[in-house]
């Protein structure tokens, strides 16, 4: 089997990288009109029809330009949840969504509506008080809400596993996007600043370090990138590897963003810690994903039990029920 990227994946990757570039804060309405709201809508509703695995070029992109905006809730969290009408208008750009699945809420200064879960299923909460909290990253939110009644049922409760699936997926493609960014800054740095007459990247206290934060990132993105076919595999046999591939790729990926952007700020040296410099907000998007959802213990944990436990059906995927706690 052929897991490298089509052409098409590769032509959605490169404009995605080039339109982020040159618009570093787009609109909902203008990520609408390139197609990247409906990527894995279905054509009937106004959507591309493709997978999660095109979709997770983007949150890669995301990750990257370190994008300020409801896709990652109105995506990965809620896009399961919703019918088909109000994925079409989700596709057309008309409006965005989060997820209130846990006390904290993302996204919630920028989604349009909130979706809540509820007994056994998921609804849309109406005439709720939102509170939008300080956190250590400004281009993501996090808050509450307070109140409100339940309006449409959107879905059943059963849709949780995959909205978890495709968070943690998410999530851990994004961190890679982040910390090849971070990783790109700290080459470029090591390459031109010169100390002794020589650039820094000769000495092997800054080569060295490089090149296993290199390594860590590309042992994240394969595992991540693994995580994201499992969950485009919707009913196929190997969609029940999903659970457990997502939950080790946020928990590798995660960490391995944190340490990938502690290095390169340790490889700037005193430039790398000023306000002015792009890193610190690398650092704290990848810190803000670290400590979102299940905590890398918690997953960790529950890919360890689906390796161990001799009683399952053999499938490999976890018996531990869903937990879609922060932090938990």
């Amino acid at each position: 089997m052929d897991f490298t990227f089509t052409p098409e994946q590769d032509a959605l990757r490169e404009q995605a990288r080039a339109f982020l570039a040159a618009n570093p804060e787009p609109s909902w309405k203008e990520l609408a009109e390139l197609g990247w709201t409906g990527v894995s809508v279905a054509e009937e509703d106004g959507g591309a029809g493709l997978t999660f695995v095109e979709e997770a070029v983007l949150f890669e992109e995301l990750g990257r330009a370190l994008y300020r905006g409801p896709y990652f809730s109105t995506v990965a969290l809620a896009l399961p949840a919703l019918p088909g009408d109000l994925r079409a208008e989700v596709a057309a750009g008309d409006t965005s969504w989060t997820l209130a699945f846990g006390p904290l809420v993302p996204d919630l200064d920028l989604a349009d509506r909130i979706a809540i879960v509820g007994g056994d299923g998921i609804y849309e909460l109406e005439g709720a008080e939102r509170e939008v909290l300080a956190t250590s990253d400004v281009t993501r939110s996090l808050g509450v809400v307070r109140g409100g009644d339940p309006g449409r049922r959107l879905a059943d409760a059963g849709v949780l596993e995959e909205i978890r699936s495709r968070s943690l997926a998410a999530l851990a493609i994004e961190a890679c996007g982040l910390a090849r960014r971070a990783l790109e800054y700290a080459i470029e740095h090591a390459q031109t600043r010169e100390q002794f007459g020589r650039p820094i990247g000769v000495y092997q206290a800054v080569s060295h370090p490089l090149a296993d934060a290199y390594t860590r990132l590309e042992l994240a993105r394969s595992l991540s990138l693994w995580a994201a076919w499992c969950v485009a595999q919707e009913g196929a046999q190997s969609d029940q590897q999903a659970p457990i591939a997502a939950a080790a790729a946020k928990a590798f990926a995660a960490e391995a963003a944190v340490q990938v952007c502690e290095t390169a700020i340790q490889v700037h040296g005193g430039i790398g810690f000023t306000w002015e410099h792009v890193l610190h907000r690398l650092y704290k998007r990848a810190l803000w994903i670290e400590s979102f959802a299940a905590s890398s213990t918690t997953l960790r944990a529950e890919v360890a039990a689906s390796l161990l436990d001799a009683t399952g059906s053999g499938s490999g995927v976890s018996q531990t029920p869903v937990s879609l706690t922060q932090g938990g």
